[in-house]
């Protein structure tokens, strides 16, 4: 009888900060500074790399696809946002709901996965560095930026299918500032466990998956460097990791604590977490990477 009468929804509503409600121009200001020095940092990054041919190697060949999803996941999120909390306008379309929804959750799992490459290449350089050169060659290194996003991509359209096929009847409200896939779910008035457990298992597939290739490749890399015979070495060899460790350490403590947490209290913290998934850790990526880099 529910479905019978309920309306079928075509707009949802982004909430943003119903709570700083007063603030929210001040938020919006301080989301479109922050999306300018998140794209004049990340594309600073890729000109460098591009420019200088010393820095093509596999390390700033990944290095330069990662600022380039920074700049891909905060363009999905932040002037959706920004024009939201600025004009008060609320509405966002269907269509254009499930489309940010399946980039920020494509990209996402595409950057935790370049993390996880990168990590690899850390660990070879490091580990084995004799056979550096012809392990990490041009052809491994397209390979393992095209698998990433191939894997990215398989993982992800099978939630996004589903997701897309759930009906939306009567709530339309979305407490976000942007179209969160969990929370988007809880809004359907179908049966939805089966959707929320392949979505579960996704996430779980990518974060742990290449968490525990990033955490083998350190233990491996940290072995490595205690062996090295002088300290200068063992410090040369740990400042060439140590900026991917904080992007990575940034990353990950803010995703698995999201998806850990009691489901009670997602809400609450789901908007602060995601606030360092899309505007934080961009934010801070290129800082880090060229402030830890003597090249750049």
């Amino acid at each position: 009888a529910d479905m019978l009468n309920c309306t079928t929804v075509t707009l949802f509503l982004l909430l943003g900060f119903p709570s700083l409600h007063y603030q929210e121009r001040l938020i919006a200001i301080a989301f479109l500074a922050s999306y300018l020095v998140i794209l004049a940092g990340n594309l600073l990054i890729i000109f460098l790399i591009l420019s200088e041919r010393d820095l093509y190697t596999p390390m700033y060949f990944f290095l330069c696809n990662l600022s380039s999803l920074e700049i891909f996941i905060a363009t999905s999120i932040i002037p959706k946002a920004v024009g939201s909390l600025l004009t008060g306008s609320k509405a966002i379309s269907y269509p254009a709901c499930l489309t940010q929804c399946y980039f920020y959750y494509l990209l996402g799992s595409i950057e935790f996965l370049l993390l996880a490459v990168i990590s690899y290449d850390r660990y070879v350089a490091i580990c084995c560095p004799l056979q550096y050169p012809m392990l990490m060659n041009s052809q491994l290194c397209l390979q393992l930026l095209l698998g990433s996003w191939t894997a990215g991509f398989l993982v992800t359209i099978i939630p996004t299918i589903l997701i897309a096929r759930l009906p939306f009847c009567n709530a339309n409200h979305i407490d976000h500032f942007f179209c969160d896939s969990t929370l988007l779910i809880k809004l359907s008035c179908a049966e939805t466990r089966i959707v929320e457990l392949i979505t579960f298992m996704a996430s779980s597939v990518i974060l742990l998956g290449s968490l525990g290739t990033t955490a083998l490749s350190y233990l491996y890399i940290i072995n490595t460097i205690f062996r090295l015979p002088s300290a200068s070495s063992r410090h040369k060899a740990f400042s060439t990791c140590s900026s991917h460790f904080t992007v990575v350490i940034l990353g990950y403590s803010s995703c698995i604590f999201m998806y850990v947490q009691p489901s009670s209290h997602h809400i609450s913290y789901n908007k602060a977490e995601a606030l360092l998934n899309t505007v934080v850790t961009p934010l801070m990526s290129p800082f880090i990477f060229s402030l830890r880099n003597q090249h750049l």
